[in-house]
Protein backbone atom coordinates (compact mmCIF):
# COMPACT_ATOMS: atom_id res chain seq x y z
CA UNK A 1 0.00 0.00 0.00
CA UNK A 2 1.37 3.32 -0.88
CA UNK A 3 0.86 6.43 1.70
CA UNK A 4 1.35 10.06 0.55
CA UNK A 5 3.94 11.63 2.82
CA UNK A 6 1.43 13.35 4.62
CA UNK A 7 -0.40 10.05 5.75
CA UNK A 8 2.78 8.60 6.80
CA UNK A 9 3.85 11.70 8.84
CA UNK A 10 0.30 11.46 10.62
CA UNK A 11 1.13 7.39 10.90
CA UNK A 12 4.18 8.36 12.71
CA UNK A 13 2.65 10.69 15.08
CA UNK A 14 -0.47 8.62 15.72
CA UNK A 15 2.03 5.46 16.07
CA UNK A 16 4.42 7.09 19.42
CA UNK A 17 1.28 9.46 20.34
CA UNK A 18 2.38 11.36 23.58
CA UNK A 19 0.21 13.02 26.07
CA UNK A 20 -0.02 16.74 25.86
CA UNK A 21 -0.38 18.80 29.21
CA UNK A 22 -0.02 16.19 32.36
CA UNK A 23 0.94 17.24 35.75
CA UNK A 24 4.30 16.23 36.36
CA UNK A 25 4.95 15.22 33.56
CA UNK A 26 7.69 16.09 30.43
CA UNK A 27 7.53 15.38 26.54
CA UNK A 28 11.09 15.27 25.11
CA UNK A 29 11.90 14.79 21.84
CA UNK A 30 15.86 14.08 21.88
CA UNK A 31 18.37 13.29 18.72
CA UNK A 32 20.82 12.35 21.18
CA UNK A 33 21.68 8.97 21.04
CA UNK A 34 23.64 7.88 24.01
CA UNK A 35 22.74 5.57 26.41
CA UNK A 36 24.49 6.80 29.54
CA UNK A 37 22.04 9.98 28.90
CA UNK A 38 19.45 7.84 30.38
CA UNK A 39 21.14 8.37 34.10
CA UNK A 40 20.24 12.17 33.24
CA UNK A 41 16.70 11.26 32.74
CA UNK A 42 16.22 9.43 35.71
CA UNK A 43 18.46 11.91 37.90
CA UNK A 44 16.24 14.43 36.68
CA UNK A 45 12.75 12.48 37.64
CA UNK A 46 14.35 11.67 41.71
CA UNK A 47 14.64 15.21 41.90
CA UNK A 48 11.87 16.76 40.61
CA UNK A 49 9.22 13.81 40.51
CA UNK A 50 8.75 14.94 37.01
CA UNK A 51 8.18 12.31 34.81
CA UNK A 52 9.96 12.40 30.96
CA UNK A 53 8.04 10.98 28.33
CA UNK A 54 10.41 10.06 25.33
CA UNK A 55 10.50 10.48 21.60
CA UNK A 56 13.64 10.04 20.14
CA UNK A 57 15.19 9.84 16.04
CA UNK A 58 16.97 11.77 14.11
CA UNK A 59 17.01 15.52 14.15
CA UNK A 60 15.54 16.11 10.69
CA UNK A 61 12.90 14.04 11.34
CA UNK A 62 12.21 15.32 14.76
CA UNK A 63 12.13 18.90 13.44
CA UNK A 64 9.41 17.53 10.62
CA UNK A 65 7.66 16.13 13.04
CA UNK A 66 7.17 18.97 15.12
CA UNK A 67 6.26 20.93 12.25
CA UNK A 68 3.71 18.62 11.23
CA UNK A 69 2.35 18.59 14.66
CA UNK A 70 2.05 22.18 14.64
CA UNK A 71 -0.06 23.95 17.49
CA UNK A 72 -1.07 20.40 19.01
CA UNK A 73 2.47 19.17 19.59
CA UNK A 74 3.00 17.30 22.50
CA UNK A 75 7.04 18.33 22.59
CA UNK A 76 7.90 20.44 25.73
CA UNK A 77 11.26 19.73 24.96
CA UNK A 78 14.06 19.61 21.88
CA UNK A 79 17.54 17.95 22.75
CA UNK A 80 19.95 18.02 19.58
CA UNK A 81 23.03 18.22 18.67
CA UNK A 82 25.29 21.18 17.32
CA UNK A 83 24.58 24.46 16.26
CA UNK A 84 23.34 24.07 13.05
CA UNK A 85 20.73 22.22 14.12
CA UNK A 86 19.61 24.22 17.21
CA UNK A 87 19.53 27.52 14.49
CA UNK A 88 17.36 25.76 12.74
CA UNK A 89 14.45 24.41 15.03
CA UNK A 90 14.61 28.55 15.89
CA UNK A 91 14.07 29.41 12.14
CA UNK A 92 11.47 26.89 11.74
CA UNK A 93 9.50 28.96 14.72
CA UNK A 94 9.91 25.47 16.86
CA UNK A 95 11.37 27.07 19.90
CA UNK A 96 10.03 30.10 22.13
CA UNK A 97 12.06 32.40 24.52
CA UNK A 98 13.17 31.67 27.83
CA UNK A 99 13.80 33.55 30.73
CA UNK A 100 15.35 31.88 33.59
CA UNK A 101 18.03 33.87 35.82
CA UNK A 102 19.59 30.29 36.40
CA UNK A 103 20.22 30.01 32.91
CA UNK A 104 21.37 33.31 32.36
CA UNK A 105 23.91 32.97 35.46
CA UNK A 106 25.73 29.57 34.33
CA UNK A 107 25.53 29.35 30.49
CA UNK A 108 28.20 31.22 29.11
CA UNK A 109 26.31 33.98 26.99
CA UNK A 110 28.42 32.76 24.10
CA UNK A 111 26.64 29.09 23.79
CA UNK A 112 23.14 30.43 24.03
CA UNK A 113 21.11 31.77 21.62
CA UNK A 114 20.73 35.69 20.96
CA UNK A 115 16.54 35.40 22.13
CA UNK A 116 17.07 32.58 24.63
CA UNK A 117 15.35 30.07 22.20
CA UNK A 118 18.26 27.46 22.91
CA UNK A 119 21.30 26.79 25.26
CA UNK A 120 23.96 24.73 25.10
CA UNK A 121 24.81 22.28 27.73
CA UNK A 122 27.95 20.02 26.39
CA UNK A 123 30.53 21.16 24.15
CA UNK A 124 33.07 19.42 21.95
CA UNK A 125 35.89 20.46 20.31
CA UNK A 126 36.64 20.16 16.92
CA UNK A 127 40.43 19.76 16.23
CA UNK A 128 43.40 18.14 14.53
CA UNK A 129 44.51 14.58 14.89
CA UNK A 130 47.65 13.10 13.13
CA UNK A 131 50.23 9.89 12.58
CA UNK A 132 52.78 10.23 15.25
CA UNK A 133 54.83 8.14 13.18
CA UNK A 134 54.69 9.98 10.22
CA UNK A 135 53.95 13.67 10.62
CA UNK A 136 56.91 15.48 12.03
CA UNK A 137 55.04 18.86 11.99
CA UNK A 138 51.30 18.45 12.09
CA UNK A 139 48.91 21.81 11.15
CA UNK A 140 48.52 23.92 13.97
CA UNK A 141 45.44 26.10 12.71
CA UNK A 142 42.74 25.01 11.02
CA UNK A 143 43.61 27.00 7.85
CA UNK A 144 47.10 24.92 7.81
CA UNK A 145 44.32 22.30 6.85
CA UNK A 146 44.76 23.90 3.44
CA UNK A 147 48.31 24.21 3.08
CA UNK A 148 49.46 22.06 -0.07
CA UNK A 149 52.38 20.70 2.56
CA UNK A 150 49.21 17.99 3.81
CA UNK A 151 48.29 17.32 0.06
CA UNK A 152 46.61 13.31 -0.27
CA UNK A 153 46.94 13.17 3.33
CA UNK A 154 43.60 15.15 5.01
CA UNK A 155 40.76 12.46 5.92
CA UNK A 156 37.72 14.57 6.96
CA UNK A 157 34.04 14.13 6.55
CA UNK A 158 31.48 14.73 4.31
CA UNK A 159 29.77 18.56 3.87
CA UNK A 160 26.46 17.07 4.54
CA UNK A 161 27.63 16.78 8.09
CA UNK A 162 27.06 19.37 10.89
CA UNK A 163 30.10 19.48 12.38
CA UNK A 164 31.66 20.68 9.57
CA UNK A 165 29.04 22.59 8.60
CA UNK A 166 29.22 24.91 11.79
CA UNK A 167 32.84 24.66 11.64
CA UNK A 168 33.37 26.24 7.93
CA UNK A 169 30.67 28.72 9.19
CA UNK A 170 32.91 29.61 12.22
CA UNK A 171 35.58 30.40 9.64
CA UNK A 172 33.43 32.48 7.49
CA UNK A 173 32.73 34.36 10.93
CA UNK A 174 35.99 34.66 11.74
CA UNK A 175 37.98 35.41 8.25
CA UNK A 176 35.08 36.65 6.04
CA UNK A 177 33.42 34.64 2.59
CA UNK A 178 36.45 34.63 0.07
CA UNK A 179 39.14 33.47 2.90
CA UNK A 180 36.77 30.94 3.75
CA UNK A 181 36.52 29.73 -0.13
CA UNK A 182 39.83 29.43 -0.34
CA UNK A 183 40.17 27.49 2.54
CA UNK A 184 37.29 24.74 1.61
CA UNK A 185 39.10 24.58 -1.66
CA UNK A 186 42.53 24.14 -0.50
CA UNK A 187 40.98 21.03 2.09
CA UNK A 188 39.22 19.48 -0.63
CA UNK A 189 42.38 19.69 -2.79
CA UNK A 190 44.38 18.11 0.21
CA UNK A 191 42.09 14.96 1.05
CA UNK A 192 43.01 11.84 0.83
CA UNK A 193 40.00 9.88 0.57
CA UNK A 194 36.60 10.99 -0.52
CA UNK A 195 34.66 12.02 2.56
CA UNK A 196 33.27 8.92 4.39
CA UNK A 197 31.96 7.71 7.53
CA UNK A 198 31.74 9.40 11.22
CA UNK A 199 34.31 10.88 13.07
CA UNK A 200 35.67 7.80 14.98
CA UNK A 201 36.21 6.07 10.84
CA UNK A 202 38.63 9.56 10.16
CA UNK A 203 40.63 8.26 13.27
CA UNK A 204 40.14 4.89 11.97
CA UNK A 205 42.07 6.31 8.84
CA UNK A 206 45.21 7.57 10.71
CA UNK A 207 45.74 4.10 12.29
CA UNK A 208 45.15 2.26 9.29
CA UNK A 209 47.65 4.35 7.16
CA UNK A 210 45.06 5.56 4.80
CA UNK A 211 45.56 9.29 5.91
CA UNK A 212 47.73 11.14 8.42
CA UNK A 213 46.14 14.21 9.03
CA UNK A 214 42.57 13.99 10.24
CA UNK A 215 39.41 16.09 11.64
CA UNK A 216 37.13 14.82 14.62
CA UNK A 217 35.60 16.19 17.51
CA UNK A 218 37.69 15.50 20.93
CA UNK A 219 35.06 13.06 22.28
CA UNK A 220 35.43 10.39 20.09
CA UNK A 221 38.55 9.76 20.45
CA UNK A 222 38.81 10.45 24.53
CA UNK A 223 35.67 7.81 24.29
CA UNK A 224 38.48 5.36 22.67
CA UNK A 225 40.41 6.29 25.76
CA UNK A 226 38.28 5.62 28.37
CA UNK A 227 37.25 2.38 26.59
CA UNK A 228 37.22 -0.21 23.42
CA UNK A 229 36.75 1.33 20.28
CA UNK A 230 37.62 -0.69 17.32
CA UNK A 231 40.08 -0.28 14.95
CA UNK A 232 41.34 3.11 17.46
CA UNK A 233 41.77 2.33 21.11
CA UNK A 234 44.49 -0.57 20.44
CA UNK A 235 46.98 1.77 18.80
CA UNK A 236 45.75 4.55 20.16
CA UNK A 237 49.42 5.50 20.93
CA UNK A 238 50.30 6.48 17.47
CA UNK A 239 47.83 9.23 17.37
CA UNK A 240 48.65 13.15 17.86
CA UNK A 241 46.38 15.58 18.85
CA UNK A 242 46.42 19.82 18.18
CA UNK A 243 44.11 21.90 19.87
CA UNK A 244 44.16 24.38 16.67
CA UNK A 245 44.80 28.00 16.62
CA UNK A 246 45.73 28.77 20.21
CA UNK A 247 47.73 31.65 19.08
CA UNK A 248 45.01 33.20 18.25
CA UNK A 249 41.16 32.20 17.65
CA UNK A 250 40.78 29.32 20.11
CA UNK A 251 39.82 25.71 18.73
CA UNK A 252 36.15 25.57 17.40
CA UNK A 253 33.70 24.70 20.11
CA UNK A 254 30.36 22.41 19.21
CA UNK A 255 27.51 22.20 21.07
CA UNK A 256 25.09 19.77 22.40
CA UNK A 257 21.89 22.22 23.47
CA UNK A 258 18.13 22.40 23.94
CA UNK A 259 15.26 24.72 24.02
CA UNK A 260 11.27 24.75 25.36
CA UNK A 261 9.11 23.66 22.12
CA UNK A 262 7.47 26.34 20.98
CA UNK A 263 4.05 24.94 21.84
CA UNK A 264 5.07 23.34 24.71
CA UNK A 265 2.26 22.05 26.63
CA UNK A 266 3.93 21.67 30.07
CA UNK A 267 6.36 24.41 29.75
CA UNK A 268 7.36 24.99 33.51
CA UNK A 269 8.79 21.52 33.63
CA UNK A 270 10.47 22.13 30.27
CA UNK A 271 12.37 24.93 32.25
CA UNK A 272 12.79 23.07 34.80
CA UNK A 273 14.33 20.97 33.07
CA UNK A 274 16.88 23.11 31.08
CA UNK A 275 17.84 24.51 34.31
CA UNK A 276 18.43 20.72 35.64
CA UNK A 277 20.67 20.37 32.73
CA UNK A 278 23.24 23.55 33.62
CA UNK A 279 23.06 22.12 37.48
CA UNK A 280 26.72 20.71 38.76
CA UNK A 281 25.39 16.99 38.69
CA UNK A 282 24.21 17.14 34.96
CA UNK A 283 27.27 18.88 34.07
CA UNK A 284 29.51 16.77 35.90
CA UNK A 285 27.82 13.83 33.85
CA UNK A 286 27.93 15.41 30.45
CA UNK A 287 31.63 14.64 30.96
CA UNK A 288 31.42 11.29 32.60
CA UNK A 289 29.02 9.61 30.87
CA UNK A 290 29.79 10.82 27.49
CA UNK A 291 33.44 12.50 27.20
CA UNK A 292 32.18 15.93 26.30
CA UNK A 293 32.95 19.27 28.03
CA UNK A 294 30.63 21.12 30.60
CA UNK A 295 29.32 23.80 29.17
CA UNK A 296 29.29 25.67 32.94
CA UNK A 297 32.67 26.73 33.93
CA UNK A 298 34.96 24.97 36.94
CA UNK A 299 32.60 21.54 36.04
CA UNK A 300 34.77 18.93 37.08
CA UNK A 301 36.40 16.59 33.97
CA UNK A 302 36.20 12.95 33.50
CA UNK A 303 39.74 11.65 33.74
CA UNK A 304 39.49 10.54 29.99
CA UNK A 305 38.85 14.47 28.86
CA UNK A 306 41.02 15.68 31.12
CA UNK A 307 43.97 13.68 29.28
CA UNK A 308 43.34 15.88 26.15
CA UNK A 309 45.41 19.00 28.50
CA UNK A 310 44.12 22.26 28.92
CA UNK A 311 43.46 24.38 25.79
CA UNK A 312 42.24 27.63 24.53
CA UNK A 313 38.43 27.77 23.05
CA UNK A 314 36.81 30.19 20.14
CA UNK A 315 34.69 32.19 22.40
CA UNK A 316 32.98 33.42 19.33
CA UNK A 317 28.98 33.83 19.67
CA UNK A 318 27.69 30.46 17.99
CA UNK A 319 25.04 32.30 17.43
CA UNK A 320 26.47 34.68 14.77
CA UNK A 321 28.13 31.45 13.43
CA UNK A 322 24.64 30.17 13.09
CA UNK A 323 24.21 32.88 10.81
CA UNK A 324 26.45 31.98 8.59
CA UNK A 325 25.44 27.98 8.12
CA UNK A 326 23.88 28.65 4.82
CA UNK A 327 26.74 30.47 3.35
CA UNK A 328 28.94 27.52 4.28
CA UNK A 329 26.91 24.62 2.64
CA UNK A 330 26.88 27.57 -0.64
CA UNK A 331 30.56 27.10 -0.08
CA UNK A 332 30.74 23.26 0.25
CA UNK A 333 28.77 23.52 -2.88
CA UNK A 334 31.10 25.57 -5.17
CA UNK A 335 34.39 23.72 -3.86
CA UNK A 336 32.71 20.35 -4.60
CA UNK A 337 33.24 19.33 -1.25
CA UNK A 338 31.14 15.94 -1.05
Amino acid sequence: MNLTKSALTAALIASTALPAFAEGQLNLYSSRHYDTDEKLYSDFTEQTGITINRIEGKADELLARMQAEGANSPADILVTVDTSRLSRAKNMGLLQSVDSEILEERIPSNLQDTENEWFGFSQRARIIFYAKDTVDTPPLTYLDLADPAYEGKVCIRSSSNEYNQTLLAAIVTHYGEEKATAWAQGVVDNMARAPQGGDTDQLRGLVSGECEVAVSNTYYFARALRTDVDGVSGEIDKIGWVFPDQEDIGAHMNLSGAGVAANAPNRDNAVKFLEYLSSESAQVYFSTGNDEFPAVKGVPLADSVAKLGQFKADDVNLSEVAENIPTAQKIFDAVGWE
